[in-house]
């Protein structure tokens, strides 16, 4: 019987691992400042769910992203790290230091 429970249990917990990894949301990492400097990591993604995780370095500058249906943007007077969960549709979209969108800026291509 004990051998049984096991069984079951180790096929439970088999299951729940696959599932966690095939449910693993993609991370993009932004980073703004400290000087005139902005970055997103990658350049190109999968269209669907994404965790943007920011770190805002300086309080003169901010992580603005937008594009289809995202618009989300670090504190401009704040800094440190800040997470956002989007769904991204293919396409291009922008980010931008909105101070100094001149020449902060670049772009992410989902596909």
């Amino acid at each position: 019987m004990n051998r049984i429970r096991l069984v079951v249990v180790l096929a439970v917990l088999g299951l729940t691992l696959a599932v966690s990894a095939q449910a693993a949301v993609p991370r993009l990492t932004g980073t703004v400042g400290p000087g005139f400097t902005i970055t997103l990591k990658q350049k190109t993604v999968r269209a669907g769910k994404v965790t943007l995780v920011v770190s805002d370095r300086s309080s003169i500058h901010n992580f603005h992203l937008r594009g289809k249906g995202v618009n989300v943007r670090t504190s401009i007077t704040g800094s440190g790290t800040k997470r956002f969960t989007l769904t991204l549709q293919k396409g291009v979209y922008t980010f931008v230091c909105d101070p100094h969108a001149g020449v902060m800026h670049g772009t992410l291509r989902v596909t």
